[in-house]
């Protein structure tokens, strides 16, 4: 499921309402820095031509949406940057977001601004800094354990969860903290970040990284690893409800 243009859209998301998507990466192929088992944009490719989209492309085509919405009387909920991989590793983010903040207060001034991100660029500070100027910096981490993390997300680079975290704590009492909840086996390895241990240390995450809300779900759509089994509803909730113990606002999606 790959997004085309660099904005799509609205759509209905289970987390957002009405969202106007933004796609910083190539349209032929994913370019993301995350591999995920459960990607619904499949795996990464070799391609070495794949180009991020241009910073007065995705301006121009915001603009002429948000005044057709407009007309419309169609306003979107949130203006999300998700798309074909991660948003972040673009080299203009922070200049493409002021662009956004600009647009949205002259078209749609009720819109949220949000970005979907594996969080491994925080070490950057220009994207610390674009995050912070948004009002949903919505970051993943999907298990508080390294070798875990390392199966569910198959990092294309040396992965730690204490630097994620270390990193994340930059964007404390912001941040939204968004977890992907599963089972299943992949490269003959059992998977299931729903056990007590897993659970224990994704709530140690949670009390160090001190995010604004938390938000989790379970597969929706085709993952591109087969053996994958979705976590229901009811034992999601169950789940949230450790977080919510602490005092955090914890959403399940449906």
């Amino acid at each position: 499921m790959l997004f085309n243009e660099p904005v799509f859209g609205p759509i209905h998301s289970r987390r957002l309402g009405i969202s106007l998507g933004i796609n910083l990466l190539p349209a032929e192929s994913k370019l993301c820095n995350f591999n995920c088992i459960y990607c619904e944009c499949g795996w990464n490719t070799k391609d070495k031509k794949k180009k991020f989209n241009r910073r007065n492309d995705i301006k121009k085509h915001l603009e002429l949406k948000l005044k057709l919405l407009k007309d419309e009387k169609q306003y979107p909920d949130s203006i999300t940057f998700s798309g074909n991989g991660e948003p972040t590793m673009h080299p203009e983010f922070s200049a493409i977001i002021d662009d956004t903040i600009t647009l949205r207060n002259q078209y749609a001034p009720a819109a949220k601004i949000s970005v979907l991100s594996n969080a491994t660029m925080l070490a950057n500070p220009d994207v610390v800094t674009a995050l912070l100027k948004i009002d949903n910096a919505i970051l993943k981490l999907d298990s508080g354990i390294d070798e875990t993390a390392v199966l569910i997300n198959k990092p294309q680079f040396s992965y730690s969860i204490d630097k994620i975290i270390e990193n994340m704590q930059k964007l404390k009492k912001h941040m939204i903290l968004q977890t992907m909840f599963l089972r299943g086996i992949y490269d003959g390895k059992q998977i299931d970040n729903t056990t007590k241990s897993e659970i224990n240390a994704w709530i140690d995450a949670i009390k160090k990284i001190e995010p604004r809300k938390i938000m989790i779900y379970s597969i929706d759509r085709k993952t591109p690893a087969d053996n994958l089994q979705k976590v229901n509803f009811d034992e999601l909730d169950k789940i949230a409800e450790h977080a919510r113990k602490l005092g955090y606002e914890a959403l399940v999606a449906k």
